[in-house]
């Protein structure tokens, strides 16, 4: 298939009301520019500077939830065009979660981690979130707990994670703190 642009948030996450986040475009190539869409609505254009762009969201609102992507451009021909990412804005009421990691920060290739993201609220999910990569991984959780067998070179990186409740309406904690796990 054709080349995919890497379209992330940096931070990831759902965003705070009022709160700023970057819209990462990636793609191997370093003449072109980046065009930014929002639904089908093309918002902004930016000459990248090396193979990414960066589209800034500050004092986020909920005009600025929807989906977005990015499509890359050499002399006016579209190359190539990212995966659509969801971009969400809510009020943040819940305590932010504590992100912990065993063994430790540098595992060697093949060993198994354990992420473990702490909350004080009861009956919550979380999300874990790998910084660079295209989406927030959904793990299936058991005490906050999500668990990696054999980890690789490629799971190395920034993870944060970020909790909501299961019951009722869905409330949202603030990012984590961040950890670098090394896998040598």
């Amino acid at each position: 298939g054709a080349p995919t642009i890497s379209i992330f948030l940096k931070p990831p996450g759902v965003i705070p009301l009022g709160g700023s986040t970057t819209i990462c475009c990636i793609f191997q190539r370093t003449y072109g520019s980046f065009v930014l869409y929002k639904g089908s609505h093309r918002l902004r254009t930016l000459k990248q500077s090396g193979s990414r762009a960066k589209f800034s969201i500050s004092n986020a609102t909920y005009e600025d939830r929807g989906t977005y992507y990015c499509h890359y451009l050499e002399g006016g021909t579209v190359l190539a065009r990212s995966d659509e990412l969801e971009v969400s804005v809510e009020e943040l009421r819940l305590l932010r979660p504590d992100l912990s990691v065993l063994p430790g920060h540098e595992v060697r290739a093949g060993a198994d981690v354990m992420f473990r993201c702490t909350t004080t609220h009861p009956s919550t999910g979380c999300y874990l979130y790998l910084e660079g990569q295209i989406r927030a991984q959904l793990l299936s959780r058991e005490q906050g707990d999500y668990n990696f067998s054999h980890v690789q070179k490629g799971d190395s990186g920034r993870y944060s994670c970020q909790c909501y409740t299961m019951s009722g309406l869905r409330e949202w904690s603030a990012v984590s703190n961040t950890l670098d796990l090394v896998v040598r």
